[in-house]
């Protein structure tokens, strides 16, 4: 069978912070044909290598369709000629982009760790998830180098992870150019006694620097066709706020509520054990998102 997970494309970068509006611009102005020409280096200002990885992060966070290559409508709205925030200089746009690469699925370890790997540890070591993505693959009957899985591995906690400022052999700027660490999602920490691996955790908590708007357009977006889903699936289900922003579950009520306190036709109910949220009317994503950003302007 095809394989249908991916641990590589990267080329060992994580997504640093200009990356996607320089992949955006690029497709904009040449389509993918322009991957093709040895000026892409120059026009990217980046090594070979880099320009690889730039395409491959534009594909993973939802910012071109993965056919064509074409911008989506996304890219547009945040990049575009009036993008919303061309240099990703906003909390929210972070959580939009972290639930983009979680669901489109096209980098694999991070739905997995997101959807499935912390049901079973929130506290993992790095050999923890390189056995865990061994063991899908086998479930899955797919063949992947151990050697990619590992470095995808310390991708991803590069991409999350706060660096150690005390990197003499790095600079500021390249310490702390990876795209998500602000989310504060991934933290490092010790775990004494244990042994001496290095520790990190993804905790459900309050998530308060997540906006509202962001938290409701990922539940549009996940749950196009719903009318009324309960809290269960919020927290529990696929790509579902609960698991996608490691909300602990009385965070997610707190945000369902406020929902229902901030939007016409939101409804929260609470009854005989039961709870859900109701949408009573029709909202569309992009008009969610032009609430957050009028608002965060």
């Amino acid at each position: 069978m095809a394989n249908t997970l991916r641990f590589s494309g990267h080329e060992s970068f994580q997504c640093r912070n200009l990356w996607l509006k320089k992949g955006y611009d690029f497709v904009k102005e040449k389509g993918k044909e322009g991957y093709a020409n040895d000026l892409a280096v120059i026009d990217l200002g980046v090594g070979s290598n880099m320009v690889s990885s730039i395409r491959f992060w534009t594909k993973a966070f939802g910012i071109v369709d993965l056919e064509e290559e074409n911008p989506t409508w996304l890219a547009n709205y945040l990049f575009g000629k009036e993008g919303r925030d061309l240099y990703l200089e906003d909390i929210g746009t972070l959580w939009l982009l972290h639930y983009e690469l979680i669901s489109k699925e096209e980098a694999s370890i991070y739905s997995l760790v997101f959807n499935e790997f912390r049901k079973q540890r929130i506290e993992f070591t790095k050999s923890h998830l390189q056995s865990f993505l061994e063991n899908k693959c086998i479930e899955l009957g797919e063949s992947h180098s151990l050697n990619s899985i590992d470095t995808d591995i310390g991708v991803f906690i590069k991409n999350y992870v706060t660096p150690d400022s005390t990197d003499g052999r790095k600079s500021i700027e390249d310490l702390y150019s990876s795209l998500l660490i602000d989310l504060d999602l991934v933290k490092k920490f010790n775990n004494p006694g244990l042994n001496d691996n290095e520790w990190y955790k993804i905790e459900s908590n309050e998530r308060e620097r997540l906006p509202i708007e962001i938290f409701f357009y990922s539940i549009l977006d996940n749950y196009p066709e719903n009318k009324s889903i309960s809290i269960h699936k919020l927290l529990n289900e696929k790509n579902s706020p609960g698991l996608v922003f490691a909300l602990n579950p009385d965070a997610l009520v707190k945000k369902v509520k406020k929902l229902s306190e901030d939007f016409k036709g939101i409804v929260y109910k609470e009854d005989a054990g039961i709870r859900e949220l109701q949408i009573n009317e029709e909202f569309s994503k992009e008009n969610i998102l032009d609430q957050y950003y009028g608002r965060s302007k």
